[in-house]
């Protein structure tokens, strides 16, 4: 059984943390699987939008202390230690560097690094049994890892990241839609269908009008300014209208129909 499954409905990919009896904590083969899987989207288009979520009842525990067996606490190389650490933060920035939007279906934990997984996705959906914190800084590291330190402070505010990444306490559902982290609290049962809701209206977007717009997001966040932002928007407003599916997309918005865009190959 795969620690990390992979089921593809059309244009879209069901990714799923499936190590369950261990809530889906991270081991050197599920963090491996997901570096891979991520760094690879960004050359595929026949893969338009991910959903990443976790199986059984939790998202994912952060990295598995006991799969790192009796050599955790003996010395090793800063350069060993480095390049392992490395495995795991790759991950993020391949997820935000890939053109899917990623939406994460967070059910129950998403500690440490199940909290970077679901930062570093585009939409975050919710049920009440969330429980996400950084919990790095409760094991003697410290509470900057995977690009929590970038991601929380951009999306909360400077002081609200300090209060959770200085204590690694725990943000409840409730909290974490009032700080905008999440988009929907929902029951596990509906967890897949919003999930699909979502991808559906995303599958709206043209092929290449999708991919710009997560791409332009991602700069606009730390633009230096107005002017850049909208240079951005400029140059992709160009591309999008240049390209095949431009006109379809208008077609089908004025005929109150579904867009038929072409097929493409990963």
């Amino acid at each position: 059984m795969a620690d990390l499954e992979l089921r593809q409905e059309g244009e879209v990919v069901w990714a799923t943390l499936n190590r369950p009896e261990r809530l889906n904590a991270l081991s050197r083969p599920l963090v491996t699987a997901l570096r891979e899987f991520f760094v690879d989207l960004y050359w595929r288009r026949d893969v338009r939008v991910v959903v990443l979520q976790g199986a059984g009842n939790a998202f994912c525990a952060g990295l598995d202390l006991k799969a790192r067996g009796d050599n955790a606490g003996a010395e090793r190389s800063i350069g060993v230690g480095l390049t392992r650490q490395r495995e795991i933060s790759e991950i993020v920035i391949a997820m935000r560097r890939c053109p899917q939007p990623i939406i994460a279906c967070v059910n129950g934990a998403a500690a440490g690094g199940g909290f970077a997984l679901a930062l570093a996705s585009d939409v975050r959906l919710a049920t009440p049994s969330l429980r996400m914190n950084a919990a790095f800084i409760r094991i003697g590291l410290s509470a900057c890892d995977i690009g929590v330190s970038y991601f929380l402070p951009r999306m909360v505010g400077a002081s609200v990241a300090a209060e959770y990444m200085l204590t690694g306490r725990f943000i409840t559902a409730e909290r974490a839609y009032q700080l905008g982290l999440v988009s929907r609290i929902v029951p596990p049962e509906q967890l897949e269908a919003e999930a699909r809701s979502f991808v559906d209206d995303m599958l709206h977007a043209t092929p290449l009008g999708l991919r710009l717009t997560k791409e332009a997001l991602n700069h606009a966040i730390d633009a230096q300014g107005l002017e850049a932002a909208i240079a951005m928007e400029d140059r992709n407003q160009i591309l999008a209208s240049a390209d095949g599916d431009f006109a379809e997309g208008v077609q089908a918005f004025l005929e109150k129909r579904r867009p038929v865009y072409a097929k493409r190959e990963g």
